[in-house]
């Protein structure tokens, strides 16, 4: 297997995007994160595009063919595309998909893009859609969404660990402060604890600000087999490892709901592919879908002892400048969720983290990234690890 790197990235910005349609933002993110890499068209040798529910969202379906066909990439290239689907982990997905491509020699340059156009349908209709990545005959036919099967882990995990709805709020309040420095950030308003816990209450305990947002999206990474990176760009950035792990789809069948198992297992994967253990990371990008997944994903991921996340979080030492940043771009709460499209902006996030090229967000001194992403409410889990060197 060779080593893989990535040599060029792109975000759209995130938000209602009501003016733009989906080719229109795939486009601009493919061609962005082309620029970037100094690649030409003829040069790609394939395209994957995580893409969780086009045709609930935009009744559009065959959204691979769409994207080479609007990006200039069919018509005489013939470049092949594949639609990636794992749910709201589509992103993930498709960027494991690229890097196995290119680690296996059977494609050099490659594509990885993540794209979601979520707010052409109304909130009702975009819940329905979404609800799909549970077990729609278990749970969503019996009215379970999204935000109560939350709130169902955030219960045990108040009940047993002592975890308060204080400390989910410190999530939200943290991620709201870094998305106001990231300029593609969905939400750039600044929260307190107090705004947190006095919003709309959605699925008890989880407020309005406990939630991620409806958001359209893209974003695009190229990669590259390491050896030849620096024939493209100064700054290559590293693949360390690729893991993937899956759980059951229902909440009701799982040995733990306060942990996501397909999380814990795709991370230790992850470490030993990439011989690193959880104090050599720098900072990390984490599936935060609702403000109690961050708290259970930096304990399933080895960043806090079992039951003592809100504690971690409250301590302030997931904050940039603290002992490991989580969610330096505004994570799914501040920055936006495009669901087909958040596995591939934490990776663009990871990557201009160790380049330095980060701003009022930056991590100094980077060496290490991760990001973690999650299908549904942790069927699917997918961990990646980059460097800044070889």
């Amino acid at each position: 297997m060779r080593d893989v790197a990535i040599i060029g990235v792109k975000n759209t910005k995130f938000g209602e995007l009501w003016e733009r349609s989906l080719r229109d933002i795939v486009v601009e993110a493919g061609a962005g994160a082309l620029e970037d890499a100094g690649v030409g068209g003829k040069e790609i040798d394939s395209l994957y595009v995580g893409n969780m529910s086009g045709g609930r969202f935009i009744d559009q379906e065959h959204i691979g063919a769409l994207i080479a066909d609007y990006s200039g990439l069919s018509k005489n290239l013939h470049v092949p595309a594949t639609r990636v689907e794992a749910a709201c982990a589509s992103g993930g997905l498709a960027l494991r998909q690229a890097i196995m491509a290119v680690a296996s020699g059977y494609n050099d340059i490659v594509i990885a893009a993540g794209a979601e156009k979520m707010t052409d349908v109304g909130s009702e209709e975009a819940s329905s859609a979404l609800s799909a990545a549970a077990d729609r005959e278990w749970e969503g036919m019996t009215g379970a969404t999204f935000p109560g099967l939350y709130a169902m882990i955030a219960r045990l995990h108040m009940h047993r660990y002592g975890t308060t709805s204080e400390q989910l709020a410190e999530v939200a309040v943290k991620n709201h402060k870094n998305g106001s420095l990231n300029p593609i950030a969905q939400y750039k308003n600044r929260i307190t604890v107090k705004d947190v816990l006095n919003s709309i209450m959605v699925a008890d305990p989880l407020h309005i600000f406990d939630c991620s947002p409806i958001t359209d999206g893209a974003s695009a990474v190229v990669l590259a087999p390491a050896d030849i990176a620096h024939k493209y760009t100064d700054t290559p950035i590293y693949i360390r490892a690729t893991a993937q792990a899956s759980d059951t789809i229902a909440l009701h069948d799982r040995r733990d709901i306060t942990t996501l198992d397909a999380t814990v297992v795709a991370a230790k994967r992850a470490y030993s592919m990439a011989k690193l253990r959880p104090e050599d990371i720098d900072l990390v990008e984490v599936h935060d879908c609702f403000t109690i997944a961050e708290i259970c994903a930096i304990e399933d991921l080895g960043f806090a002892e079992k039951g003592k996340g809100g504690i971690v979080t409250a301590n302030g030492e997931t904050a940039i400048g603290s002992r490991i940043p989580v969610n330096t771009s505004g994570g799914l709460k501040a920055c936006g969720h495009p669901v087909g499209a958040t596995g591939i902006k934490q990776a663009v996030e990871i990557v201009t983290q160790l380049r330095g090229e980060a701003g009022q967000r930056q991590v100094e001194g980077a060496e290490y990234g991760m990001t973690h992403n999650v299908g549904g409410s942790g069927a699917t889990a997918v961990v990646h690890i980059f460097s800044r060197e070889r």
